[in-house]
């Protein structure tokens, strides 16, 4: 088989796809990409059993058809170095050589057969499907993924949860320090009976995979899953994927639901403050002290083996009895990161429950909650 390409084009769906190979894979044939032309449309595909990534492309002047396996690292390293340009692929239907010529030059692969690659799963007949916009599930794994877990004692918190209801779709994530829960709209759903559960949880790699995927694409996205892989069909690529498999923990449960202490504060300003005073808390603890009181906070960090401490006051929006909680900088630094609004909400119930923050404005048809634990304060 034969086929033109414009280098630059195939490199782009290439470097997309190549992040799911590992670098060592149990199979061999796993170290390649799969071509598989088809007419004048080249699909591609990559995989390591668990997650697989597909995607097509037209190429011009096809002849013939048919599968070859293709070396991924050579491929990809060879495309990179030339400036876009077409590149001419001849394949040897025989023995798999493969030529690439350019012009200036040609290159010689050798292919592998295409049908050791391994089958995609199918979804079992009794399968969900979920439809909504590109942006809102972009959203939401970008809002919840730095808050999965590497647990391998609990391996469900390695991954981000999706709570499917008939009005809402919840997407959760938790380490059992911090939480983050996401409620946004969807196109459409197909939910069975009421009393079936339907949700799944989607592992961090092929998350990983969408959240560098999704921003370059456009319209919808539809989720078909059952109970134990995920389809995600979107208009350039399609992933395929093995759910995590067990009980995600029970996440409504954790989240105080009153909290007498609300204070509004400038996100930036807060970020900021803490970023400088956490450099004088402890190494091993990371502990920073927030104390409000007659709209101000005070945050304080100190580290008693090397006798240095810092401290700062910010102005915020609070009324009612002081109140003293101790935060990991890090875990709070990092929420105020994932958060777009301009100014932000902290609730609190007491120093030992856990802390919400929330923006003060959410984006559209999307409602965001963040949990931080707190830790325990000497004084």
């Amino acid at each position: 088989m034969e086929f033109i390409v414009s280098s630059t084009d195939l490199l782009s769906h290439l470097q997309a796809i190549s992040r799911v190979i590992n670098s060592k894979n149990s199979l061999p044939i796993l170290d390649n990409f799969l071509f598989d032309l088809k007419g004048s449309t080249l699909t591609m595909t990559a995989s390591d059993i668990e997650t697989t990534l597909i995607t097509s492309m037209e190429v011009e002047s096809a002849k013939g058809e048919g599968k070859v396996a293709v070396a991924s690292k050579l491929l990809v390293d060879t495309l990179r170095e030339f400036s876009e340009q077409p590149l001419t692929f001849n394949i040897n239907d025989s023995n798999l050589a493969m030529v690439i010529t350019s012009p200036n030059g040609s290159y010689n692969f050798i292919g592998q057969n295409g049908d050791e690659f391994p089958r995609l799963p199918q979804l079992a007949d009794d399968s969900r499907k979920l439809v909504l916009p590109v942006t809102s599930l972009s959203s939401g794994i970008s809002k919840t993924i730095f808050c999965t877990a590497d647990d391998e004692l609990r391996p469900v918190m390695n991954g981000i949860f999706f709570d499917i209801a008939p009005d809402k779709l919840t997407i959760v994530a938790t380490d059992a320090h911090k939480l983050v829960r996401c409620t946004t709209g969807f196109t459409s759903v197909s939910v069975g009976n009421d009393e079936d559960t339907v949700n799944f949880i989607l592992p961090k790699k092929p998350a990983n995979l969408l959240k560098n995927i999704l921003p370059k694409e456009s319209g919808d996205v539809e989720i078909r899953f059952d109970k134990k892989n995920a389809y995600f069909k979107l208009s350039n690529y399609t992933m395929i994927c093995r759910q995590l498999e067990g009980r995600f923990p029970n996440y409504n449960a954790v989240i105080p639901s009153s909290n007498p202490y609300k204070i509004i504060i400038d996100r930036v300003t807060l970020q900021n403050a803490l970023k400088r005073v956490s450099v004088f808390s402890n190494q091993a603890s990371n502990l920073v002290k927030l104390a409000f009181e007659n709209n101000e906070i005070h945050i304080s960090a100190q580290d008693i083996d090397f006798s240095i401490s810092a401290e700062e006051r910010i102005n915020c929006q609070f009324e009612g009895d002081p109140i003293k909680i101790g935060f990991k900088s890090s875990f709070l630094i990092e929420i105020l990161g994932n958060i777009n609004s301009s100014d932000i909400v902290m609730e609190m119930t007491d120093a030992s429950r856990a802390g919400l923050i929330l923006p003060f404005e959410n984006d559209k048809n999307e409602e965001i909650l963040m949990l931080l634990m707190p830790m325990l304060l000497n004084d």
